[in-house]
């Protein structure tokens, strides 16, 4: 949640032009990232659990390409790009390890 909170601050810096492009695609992906782990929590099989992780996962993907936009396209500091990769490397590390717990069946 702190991700999508952060997505939102940052995304408020990016130019009014790429509200309807960059902007909300960024911010749908982060929110998808929660969304997902939230969906698969309470799934009768680990294989259904597994698979809104995996795809929470990729939405981690598409928002550090997004990210990587930014950068090259000089939309956000180095700073707030170095804490936002900090945090999407955390959140990244978190879900590997809650795949990995699921898979194991523990």
């Amino acid at each position: 949640m702190r991700l999508v909170k952060m997505i939102y601050e940052l995304t408020t810096s990016l130019p009014v032009d790429e509200r309807f492009g960059l902007v909300s695609q960024m911010r749908r992906a982060a929110v998808s990232v929660p969304s997902n782990i939230a969906e698969g929590a309470p799934r009768q099989t680990k294989k259904e659990s597994v698979q809104f992780y995996s795809i929470a996962r990729g939405s981690l993907s598409e928002l550090d390409t997004q990210i990587g936009l930014c950068s090259d396209l000089r939309f956000l500091s180095e700073t707030e790009i170095a804490e936002v990769s900090n945090r999407l490397e955390t959140v990244g590390a978190l879900l590997n390890g809650l795949i990995r717990f699921k898979k194991s069946g523990t």
